[in-house]
């Protein structure tokens, strides 16, 4: 797999600790915005030094095929992140799945960029990776989420309650899937 592609509109990118910047600001610009979808963050997270960190894990975890998470950049502004699109616990041997997630910048909502970009990491992932499965848990009050995953061809599998404390609440998330149809 490459650490680079390309969509019509868009830059994803396995980044190195040098774009460390980059996300920071990300989270800044979208603090407000991102704490009704994520888990709770304490201060350590809001420095350059925690995601230049976390870019050298995230690194780690591509290479060793473990997680993948590009994060998007328009094409002509390759300084400033818009989003990521994460693939994670990625599980090898008879399963081969993993779980999606992504976020998008709150002044880019509602422009497509979470499902173009989350439509070519699907590709990779089951070309590339091999993977049969892909999982994304949404909660049911995130109706973005849903239009994308749908968009995306996932399907309702049901739902798990209490999944997922978000925001210091344990929240239930509809288990959405789309399986590698060219893999049976």
């Amino acid at each position: 797999m490459q650490r680079e592609y390309e969509t019509e509109r868009l830059l994803l990118k396995v980044p190195d600790k040098a774009e460390a910047p980059a996300v920071l600001d990300f989270y800044w610009r979208n603090l407000t915005f991102l704490s009704a979808w994520e888990p709770a963050r304490g201060p350590e997270f809001y420095t350059l030094g925690f995601h230049a960190a976390q870019l050298e894990k995230d690194l780690a975890a591509f290479e060793a095929l473990s997680d993948v998470r590009f994060w998007l950049f328009k094409k002509g502004r390759p300084e400033e992140a818009v989003g990521s699109v994460a693939f994670s616990n990625i599980v090898r041997g008879a399963f081969l799945s993993c779980f999606l997630s992504y976020k998008c910048d709150k002044d880019e909502l509602n422009k497509g960029y979470i499902t173009e970009a989350a439509k070519k990491g699907i590709e990779v992932m089951f070309t590339d990776a091999g993977l049969h499965r892909i999982e994304a848990n949404i909660m049911p009050r995130n109706t973005r989420s849903f239009r994308v995953a749908e968009k995306l061809g996932f399907y309702n599998e049901g739902i798990a309650y209490k999944y997922l404390r978000i925001h210091n609440v344990w929240e239930d998330h509809i288990h959405m899937v789309l399986r590698n149809e060219n893999m049976e």
